[in-house]
């Protein structure tokens, strides 16, 4: 059984990742994995290893790992603000048709201020945006 394994691997950390050549053409017929950079996602450094130098298809290949990520990550952020909005659906009818008493008062001043500061950060940004389109 053939396996096609990619050329590179990368692991991913914090804002970034580690970068590797895989290699299963050697003697010993093993995968080995060879550490060949470090990528920095925030700002796109891409940091070669050691004293090594990242050939074109290196640095193509992490180019495009980069931009991949990038919209990975952000598609589940957006993912991730749809779910909440349906978790604040659930909290509504939670909060209206099943909470017990006690239950409410160890969640309500917090989620009200969770609330408070999610709205002013969007009536204010909402405010921004009109004034900029006004401004036109």
């Amino acid at each position: 059984m053939s396996v096609d394994l990619p050329e590179y691997f990368f692991r991913t950390r914090d804002n970034g990742a580690t970068v590797f050549r895989v290699d299963s053409e050697n003697r010993h017929r093993r995968i080995e994995m060879d550490p060949i950079a470090t990528v920095v996602l925030r700002s796109g450094d891409i940091r070669p290893q050691g004293d090594r130098t990242l050939s074109e298809a290196d640095l193509a290949a992490i180019e495009t790992w980069l931009a991949d990520r990038r919209e990975t990550l952000q598609w589940r952020q957006m993912d991730d603000i749809l779910r909440t909005i349906d978790k604040l659906h659930e909290v509504s009818h939670w909060a209206q048709s099943q909470a017990e008493p006690e239950q409410l008062d160890m969640v309500t001043d917090t989620l009200l201020m969770a609330m408070h500061d999610l709205r002013s950060v969007l009536v204010r940004k909402k405010a921004e945006k009109l004034m900029q389109n006004s401004g036109d």
